[in-house]
């Protein structure tokens, strides 16, 4: 194929790690059940895509740019996403497994998790200030000096959240999630 560019197409089923990639840019597309596990993305720009029911454990994203895109029912196991292009991020997850996914120094404000796993997710120094996490495990995620400023996480769980190394003004939790706000003080509360 020695198109560059893809507009308004749909994808299924398609395994692309067994499949080079000759496509640059993708814009407002649709992949539907494809196996990206493993595939070199870098250099490849999503504008306005949506990845359903789709695999890209492992999957490597030098300088990718992920504008506007959504993930839904998608397994993302160990993507770094800093790799992408810094400012070219933006996306929203559904239903996804991000576990060992890392989203160091990013600037994803606004940014919707909805029911996803992140466990041991990477979040160090990232901006995630008015972003939702609903219904989401965050066992092991890492909160290291990230701005939680208005981030909604009043429906998920397992998280630990040092307080005094974040920013977490007018960040919502819930009353039984708040005892993730004080795991660092190694204290029972009955």
């Amino acid at each position: 194929m020695d198109e560059k560019l893809a507009e308004n197409k749909i994808f299924e089923g398609i395994d692309y790690a067994e499949k080079e990639i000759n496509i640059i840019e993708y814009d407002n597309c649709r992949f539907i059940n494809c196996s990206f596990s493993n595939a070199d993305l870098s250099n490849i720009t999503f504008i306005e895509c949506e990845f359903d029911n789709c695999n890209f454990s492992m999957a490597k994203i030098l300088n990718t740019s992920l504008n506007d895109t959504k993930f839904t029912n998608c397994k993302l196991l160990g993507l770094n996403f800093d790799d992408c292009i810094q400012f070219s991020v933006s996306a929203n997850f559904e239903n996804c497994i991000l576990n060992y996914a890392s989203f160091y120094k990013l600037k994803l404000k606004a940014t919707n998790f909805n029911t996803c796993k992140l466990t041991e997710t990477n979040f160090g120094e990232t901006d995630l200030s008015n972003s939702v996490f609903d219904n989401c495990d965050l066992s092991g995620a890492i909160f290291e000096n990230t701005n939680l400023e208005k981030v909604d996480f009043r429906t998920s769980f397992n998280y630990s959240i040092d307080p005094e190394i974040n920013r977490i003004k007018k960040a919502k939790f819930s009353k039984a999630g708040v005892i993730g706000l004080l795991n660092k003080y190694n204290i029972e509360i009955e």
